[in-house]
């Protein structure tokens, strides 16, 4: 009972964190892009204080948007703020960390195959990962680096380089890669909290007090919601890469990681260009050609020799999954955590394992992310047995 209450619980969470995370990413993509195809104004709309504007048509209806240089003569009574989309997006995404990866760290996050820590200590290095990437990037941001975009850059993706070689030294190869995006939305949504929010209100304040706002302080968090858009093709790929196994258990996985963040950050920057009206297709086919070559490098085969020339017997290795396998993927699960089959992968008969067969060796040859954290000790010579007897079968 209880751990179908988890799944309810993971089910609801990961649909808010889902939807709240459109809307976050669709007002970073919109104002980037508004702000990027803000036109001069007529001198009419100059005199009234308004820096740029832009007409567009969209569900039938034609708008016309106006940014101030400062603000309007009269403040308006209703101003919109955004920044719960952030905040929903973080907590949903923290809780389905505790859930996932803290409730059940001895399957989802611990690798005892690499290390041998407890729970309490695992979770202190995950948090400890959030807390200081956010103090190491809110540092970088307050140094004269800053200044130098592509130096700064350079430097975040080292320190991301650094960050997930560790984590990859300690935790589960899945729980290693979901530990950076997390990491990168932490940072996201501590820009949102602690520099973009409060540089707003002081704006606000500031032009209801009659005093003349530092612009200084605009242009930080303007600079800081801008470093938001550029890593956020990174955090989608991160969000959904734990579903392609392969991704996460290459050897160089956590390089691999740094190439996709790097890759996401390229492609993201071709659409800002092209918002501004400089078409530079160069960025994005180098890009995805980029993502094409990592994709196809990080995509394991087995050895050919892999596959035995000896008969392998539907008993031998029906005997492995069951005693590998089954707890979890079976119609009647035993496992404790899980009260149905992950993904409605049963094997609990010789079909199965054929009706199955891509991904068992997605999961349980190729990659070895099968069984979870290994926690029955599959050997690699069962995984041999498993990989020969379904090649056997065509």
């Amino acid at each position: 009972m209880q751990s179908d209450w988890l799944e309810i619980i993971n089910l609801i969470l990961r649909y808010f964190h889902v939807v709240a995370g459109i809307a976050w990413i669709g007002a970073s993509f919109y104002f980037i892009w508004l702000d990027n195809n803000l036109e001069e104004p007529a001198r009419l709309k100059t005199d009234m204080g308004i820096k740029g504007d832009l007409w567009a048509i969209h569900g039938g209806g034609i708008y016309e948007v106006s940014k101030y240089k400062l603000a309007p003569k009269e403040m308006p009574s209703k101003l919109h703020w955004f920044k719960w989309e952030a905040y929903t997006t973080w907590i949903t995404g923290f809780l389905l960390l505790t859930l996932i990866y803290y409730i059940n760290a001895d399957s989802y996050l611990i690798d005892k195959e690499k290390i041998t820590i407890t729970q309490p200590v695992s979770i202190l290095i995950s948090l400890g990962s959030l807390i200081f990437g956010w103090l190491i990037y809110n540092g970088l941001c307050r140094s004269k680096i800053i200044n130098n975009g592509i130096l700064f850059a350079s430097v975040c993706l080292l320190i991301i380089g650094l960050f997930s070689l560790f984590l990859d030294q300690i935790f589960s190869d899945r729980g290693a890669f979901i530990h950076i995006g997390a990491m990168i939305g932490t940072c996201m949504a501590a820009n949102v909290w602690r520099v973009i929010i409060p540089s707003q209100k002081y704006l606000v304040s500031s032009i209801n007090d009659g005093t003349e706002p530092d612009p200084k302080i605009s242009e930080h968090a303007k600079l800081r919601s801008t470093h938001n858009n550029y890593v956020t093709l990174p955090l989608l790929f991160l969000m959904i890469s734990h579903h392609y196994s392969f991704i996460y258990s290459h050897e160089f996985s956590w390089l691999a990681l740094v190439g996709i963040v790097f890759i996401g950050m390229l492609i993201r920057h071709y659409f800002n260009l092209r918002h501004k009206g400089v078409n530079k297709p160069v960025f994005f086919l180098s890009g995805f050609l980029s993502f094409l070559i990592l994709t196809f490098y990080l995509i394991p085969s087995p050895n050919r020799n892999v596959v035995s020339s000896a008969q392998i017997s539907d008993g031998q290795v029906m005997s492995i999954i069951n005693m590998h396998c089954t707890s979890c993927h079976s119609r009647r699960p035993t496992d404790a955590v899980f009260s149905v089959a992950p993904g409605g992968v049963y094997l609990n008969t010789r079909e199965d394992l054929i009706r199955w067969e891509d991904k068992i060796i997605s999961s349980a040859v190729k990659s070895h992310w099968m069984p979870l954290a290994n926690k029955t000790k599959m050997t690699e010579e069962e995984r041999k047995v498993i990989y020969s007897w379904l090649k056997q079968q065509n």
